[in-house]
């Protein structure tokens, strides 16, 4: 190939990527406003349907009052008189004052695990710290904790009794507390109370919720309570886009098999009017979770990630408001048990709780996920359990899988030599057929050859394609694995991070600012064994030089740019594979496959008819069709 034809590829590379990331980043920039846009339209109809049902039960509810207290009859409109003279009527409903309420305290409840603050001031949970894990800076890793931010958590029941009460704004009494309980209450002027009560088991991560409606005087047409729960998210690991990238949303309906998911690495919301088991705020390597154990009855969500520069360090701001219907043929206290999971996203510790949780570890998808699940999770649990480092973990499990691989990819390996020592008679067919019109002919002419040979046109390329489910695979688990979470390798400190050998201090297009070496040196095995394996290719024409520059040295570049950024035992993983490889082909080439043995073939197969295959068959055909044409046109 010419130099200035390389130059003109290059160049042509260079303008289509630059041109990609910055179409990328506007549709990005249009994308997050037009989330934010349609966000805050459904966040003011949220609210102005809400204020008018309030409203509506508040008009209802007084009408009730003053027919019961015969002021009016049924059939009446309510006037703003009526409703003044009947006020006082109404305070006398009202909660316990403020003023009269207890200040509000702070009440621990931890385990081995888990340890979660509670506080009496709307009694919700006030910070979730998960015991056997740390934050990348080695600080204590907390899910949410309104001691740094008194924004991180709400969690406030809303319902209507003679008023609005939201349970976020009133100080809450204990009644009964033990090391892993507490039960708090906030009472009513005629004697009732919420009551709301949390309890921690041993060496868990659940937190049991229950909910009591004790006395209340909710009219009749009152039909529901609301959940609202707000969570800020902080940010714990190394890089910020690799931890917004394994972030998300997910929520299961009552009866599915498989959550959905929504705010997956960007922002997003959600509405649904169906029964609710349970929705997850799912950072990278850690959850949230509320459950409701006999199904929420209505959902609405939105989920915004917070800038990578934002001072607080946050990674998303998490919002959600859940309807329940009130059980209106209980008689005396009405009881609502819900369900809190703070804690790791380990599949194995997920699966147990049996609701589906480890769903929402991103694995990849139906056939993906399933080779993940049952193939390469068991085989990483069963290496983990020899208390190995996890670098040498990964080792093993690379050989166990070429090893598994090897006889669906042996006669690719095979091909591949015998198209190496056929290079020379392939150069014979290309001197032959210089004439751009004979290239059938010459295709023909190389395919029969290969034949002869017992060698495969595609036997350079296969052996990737049958290794591609496996490194898609790959590529789900090792960024989404808690187990490789901080553990060391070399000069890599975190496998679930990228490794930075060099930091620029700014940030560089499509590389940004760090340099890892565990991605450079699989971009440059990459580049090794894309250049053994092209180098047994045929064609001197422009399309196969074209392609043969394409896949040695654009495609380990773009590999390099994508894996820069991403976790460090996943480029551990592809260098390992590609010096496998690499190793399996010189192996093949040197002591199995020898040039003697295929020219020997040739030599019996000379002058013997061999028999077509479909693809021979349809260049035939294609040939024919085309010498017609000629022909034809050739006549006029």
């Amino acid at each position: 190939m010419k130099k200035n034809t390389v130059v003109g590829w290059v160049l042509i590379a260079v303008i289509m990527i630059g041109f990609m990331f910055f179409q990328s980043k506007q549709m990005e920039k249009q994308r997050v406003a037009q989330v934010k846009e349609q966000h805050r339209r459904d966040s003011i109809e949220l609210v102005q349907r809400e204020a008018q049902r309030i409203q509506d039960s508040i008009a209802q509810a007084k009408k009730d009052s003053l027919i019961a207290a015969g002021v009016i009859t049924p059939e009446e409109e309510v006037t703003p008189e009526q409703i003044a003279e009947a006020a006082p009527a109404f305070q006398d409903s009202l909660l316990v004052k403020a003023s009269e309420a207890a200040e509000a305290q702070l009440i621990t409840l931890e385990n081995e695990k888990l340890e979660v603050t509670l506080t009496t001031k709307g009694a919700q949970p006030y910070a979730a710290r998960v015991k056997d894990y740390t934050n990348y800076d080695k600080s204590d890793l907390y899910l949410f904790n309104c001691g740094a931010n008194p924004n991180a958590s709400t969690y406030n029941v809303a319902i209507y009794v003679n008023e609005l009460v939201n349970t976020k704004d009133f100080n809450f009494q204990v009644a009964e507390q033990t090391d892993s309980s507490v039960v708090m209450r906030l009472p009513f002027a005629n004697g009732g109370y919420i009551e709301q009560s949390y309890s921690i088991g041993k060496d868990s991560y659940l937190v049991d919720n229950t909910l009591k409606f004790v006395g209340l005087d909710i009219p009749k047409n009152v039909f529901s309570y609301d959940v609202d729960w707000n969570v800020i998210v902080p940010r714990m690991e190394k890089g910020y886009r690799n931890e917004m990238q394994y972030s998300l949303a997910a929520y299961r309906l009552d009866g599915d098999d498989d959550p959905e998911e929504f705010a997956k690495g960007h922002n997003g919301n959600v509405s649904v009017n169906s029964k609710i088991s349970w929705l997850a705020y799912h950072q990278q390597f850690f959850s949230a979770i509320l459950r409701a154990k006999d199904n929420f009855d209505a959902l609405q969500s939105a989920v915004a990630y917070v800038p990578e520069d934002e001072p607080g360090h946050n990674l998303m701001a998490c919002g959600a408001r859940f309807k329940k219907e009130l059980d209106l043929t209980a008689e005396g206290d009405r009881v609502y048990e819900h369900e809190f999971y703070f804690g790791p996203n380990s599949f194995n510790g997920l699966r147990a709780l049996g609701q589906k949780y480890e769903k929402t570890i991103p694995l990849g998808g139906s056939i993906i996920g399933l080779f993940t699940r049952y193939v390469i999770i068991p085989v990483f649990d069963f290496l983990n359990g020899f208390n190995l480092n996890f670098g040498i973990i990964i080792l093993l499990m690379t050989i166990f899988i070429k090893i598994v691989v090897f006889p669906l990819s042996y006669k690719s390996f095979s091909s591949s030599a015998k198209m190496q020592i056929l290079k020379p008679e392939v150069e014979k067919i290309n001197a032959k057929y210089p004439k751009p019109e004979d290239a059938m002919k010459k295709q023909q002419a190389t395919m029969a050859l290969y034949k002869r040979a017992g060698a495969s046109m595609m036997g350079g390329c296969l052996p990737m394609l049958l290794q591609f489910p496996i490194l898609w695979a790959m590529f789900r688990f090792f960024p989404a694995s808690i187990e490789l979470r901080q553990q060391p390798f070399l000069w890599a400190e975190d496998l679930s991070a990228y490794d930075s050998v060099i930091n620029f201090g700014t940030g560089i297009p499509l590389i940004g600012d760090h340099l890892s070496l565990f991605a450079l040196l699989m971009a440059v095995s990459m580049f090794f064994y894309t250049k053994i394996t092209q180098s047994s290719m045929a064609g001197n024409d422009a399309n196969g030089k074209m392609m043969r520059f394409m896949t040695v040295y654009f495609m380990p570049i773009m590999m390099f740019v994508i894996c820069n950024n991403l976790s460090s035992g996943l480029s551990y993983y592809y260098l390992l594979s590609n010096i496998i490889t690499m190793i399996t082909t010189w192996y093949i080439r040197k002591f199995v496959v020898k040039p003697e043995d295929v020219y020997a073939r040739l030599r019996a197969t000379e002058g013997k008819p061999m028999p077509k295959s479909k693809w021979q068959q349809r260049l035939e055909q294609a040939q024919k069709m085309q010498q017609q044409r000629m022909q034809q046109n050739g006549r006029r």
